[in-house]
């Protein structure tokens, strides 16, 4: 059975469709979800993808977070359903309170976009699990307000339950508090994520392959669930 992967299209959305490719090259059926059908159309996971929802002129994911398929999504994801935010999708994710933390200003006030080093610190969660832990891997960041910032018992709370996914190493490129670059809720279904794994999927255009072991991790989640499920309930879901 083939699973499906929405990618879901906010006005000002650019790498929803970098997002879909990379969902077909894991293996998975890519289904286009319009930020104003709250309809999820039976998909297996979501990914809410890079780009500038609403134009950001309020503050980054706020005006996205109101949205009809937001409202879908929210629900879903509490209920299990893998949901991977990238970079604009993180944003919305914190501000609908799927993740916790903000993003802010890059703390240097530039733009920054350049192949980044990161190092993946959890691997117990549904986008991460076909890495290892401690992996370093390369994917392209851009972004100008990329600084992930929480108060100091969150950040402590996230180290302590083991719930940032990823960190910069070799240079931290906008300043987020303890090298955090991707996190993950207590679940393990939602991450956020601030560099662009879709854009490390092929030799072709990407600076390496790394970014691929998002999308083939949450097919080995669900392929997962899916055989639990038979197990347990003599059918699949």
């Amino acid at each position: 059975m083939t699973m499906r992967i929405g990618v879901v299209t906010f006005p000002g959305s650019l790498d929803d469709g970098d997002a879909a490719r990379a969902a077909r090259i894991a293996g998975a059926e890519s289904v286009r979800l319009w930020h104003g059908d709250a309809d999820l159309h039976g998909v297996d996971a979501v990914v809410l993808p890079g780009g500038f929802s609403y134009g950001d002129y309020l503050r980054c994911g706020a005006i996205a977070r109101f949205a009809p398929v937001m409202e879908s999504i929210i629900d879903a994801a509490r209920g299990g359903l893998p949901v991977l935010g990238i970079c604009n999708g993180f944003q919305v994710l914190c501000e609908a309170h799927l993740l916790p933390g903000a993003l802010t200003r890059n703390q240097h006030l530039h733009f920054r976009n350049r192949d980044q080093w990161l190092r993946v610190e959890a691997t117990n969660t549904a986008w991460t699990n076909r890495f290892t832990a401690g992996q370093e891997i390369l994917i392209p960041v851009k972004n100008g307000e990329g600084c992930f910032v929480a108060d100091q018992k969150t950040l402590d709370g996230l180290e302590a339950e083991g719930r940032v996914i990823a960190r910069y190493i070799r240079g931290n490129p906008n300043g987020s508090q303890r090298d955090i670059a991707g996190i993950t809720n207590e679940a393990g279904n939602v991450v956020g994520i601030m560099p662009h794994p879709e854009h490390a999927v092929e030799a072709l255009t990407g600076p390496s392959l790394d970014g691929l072991g998002f999308f083939t991790s949450v097919l080995q989640a669900l392929a997962g669930a899916s055989a639990d499920g038979q197990l347990a309930g003599g059918q699949q879901r």
